[in-house]
């Protein structure tokens, strides 16, 4: 276990909510001098199962406000088709689960994936993963692969992506296509981590209760960890989903950002919608996670552009995330998701956990290549980056100790 805290007691935290005053605290600074040392250290070995996705990604920059991307293809349309020249694009490995992954075997945990995809897309994984150590020896080949096209428009303060899917044969994946090899392996991992609930279209709910029920089997070591992704494309089934998984105590850890948090909300709880013309974007948000974290028993984990937020009870922390220019918007949720994970297996303190994810995100957004950061890029990257201010009269999270 890595800790600077001799008791091994976690801070007790109130969060307020204001118009942000001041400098940056010396907490921010301390948390960092004490993400430095964790990063410079031995960590415990961790063992993390991620599934079911893997997707062909193919990310396009627009780098266009929505109303000048709709105006220009209407100008292709009224001609009667035509090209849109000049238009960066990429291909690279996708889903949640392959880029969770990704993220975690460069920070040096070790990652097991039972994803499904077909021949190609398993010649595609291995390429990605020729030089590292991860065990491809689940990865389950079915009829067709998983296709995602992204499009990337620039927003107000942040770029935001609208995934155009093919979910292929994920959608039937489900507890009929893993073996017995496959939940051993499940059994004696640290993390069992779910992610795409809606791209699991027809066995998702299914899914989740089999693997973790699966994963505490033995003796509750092992810890649950689920990202939904955005439940909206199956939003009939919800309700259902709430009740049978997220409402189970097999759920450790639920990872949402705005948008998931806020769809789970409104379920949970019908006249959250009427507070939305009364609280600020940011408070919406927080109010929505408090919500979960009310209804549901696994801890909140909450990942936005601007801050993230842990909440357990009523135990609640929030940081700020960094001051960069995104270069991307897929993917965010995925890095930030391994550091998450990376520091909750070393029972960082809940400020610096957060910190830690948000730096694993910032670092990716930022890189040119998309690359997720070793552990070595990430303490430069702590050490040159600040982290977001809001500008005075702003309402923002602000935490302070009891």
């Amino acid at each position: 276990m890595y800790s600077n805290n001799p008791s091994g007691k976690q801070k007790t935290l109130s969060l307020t909510l204001g118009n942000y005053i001041g400098e940056p605290s010396m907490t921010s600074a301390a948390h960092k001098n004490e993400l430095q040392e964790f990063l410079s250290s031995k960590h415990k070995v961790c063992k993390v199962v991620v599934m079911p996705d893997f997707f062909l990604d193919r990310i396009v920059d627009l780098d266009w406000r929505l109303t000048k991307f709709a105006g220009a293809v209407s100008k292709v349309i009224e001609r009667k088709g035509g090209s849109l020249d000049g238009i960066h694009q990429m291909d690279q490995k996708g889903g949640n689960s392959i880029n969770t992954a990704s993220a975690l075997s460069n920070l040096g945990v070790t990652v097991t994936p039972i994803v499904c995809t077909n021949k190609y897309g398993n010649q595609l994984i291995k390429h990605h993963f020729n030089n590292t150590p991860i065990d491809l020896s689940h990865i389950k080949i079915l009829d067709k692969a998983s296709i995602t096209t992204a499009l990337e428009f620039r927003g107000p303060n942040q770029k935001i992506n609208v995934m155009l899917r093919d979910i292929g044969a994920l959608a039937d994946f489900g507890p009929q296509n893993l073996d017995e090899n496959d939940y051993k392996t499940i059994e004696q991992a640290d993390y069992v981590c779910l992610f795409n609930w809606a791209g699991t279209l027809n066995h998702g709910t299914e899914l989740a209760q089999t693997v973790f029920k699966r994963a505490k089997l033995l003796n509750g070591r092992t810890k649950t960890y689920y990202d939904t992704a955005d439940p909206n494309p199956n939003t009939q089934a919800i309700p259902t989903f709430l009740e049978k998984v997220l409402k189970n105590p097999t759920v450790d850890i639920l990872s949402v950002n705005e948008n998931e948090a806020i769809t789970y909300a409104n379920h949970l709880e019908k006249d959250f919608k009427e507070k939305k013309t009364q609280l600020s974007v940011t408070d919406y948000t927080l109010e929505a996670a408090r919500i979960l974290a009310k209804h549901l028993q696994a801890r909140i984990d909450l990942h936005t552009a601007n801050f993230s937020a842990s909440i357990k009870g009523n135990q609640e922390s929030v940081v700020p995330t960094f001051k960069i220019e995104a270069l991307r918007a897929t993917g965010a949720g995925d890095a930030w998701n391994a550091g998450n994970i990376l520091a909750d297996h070393n029972e960082l303190s809940d400020e610096c956990r957060l910190m830690l994810a948000n730096a694993v995100s910032a670092c990716y957004l930022s890189d040119q290549t998309g690359a997720h950061p070793s552990k070595l890029k990430l303490s430069n990257f702590i050490e040159t980056t600040a982290q977001i201010q809001p500008e005075k009269g702003v309402s923002h999270p602000q935490i302070q100790k009891n």
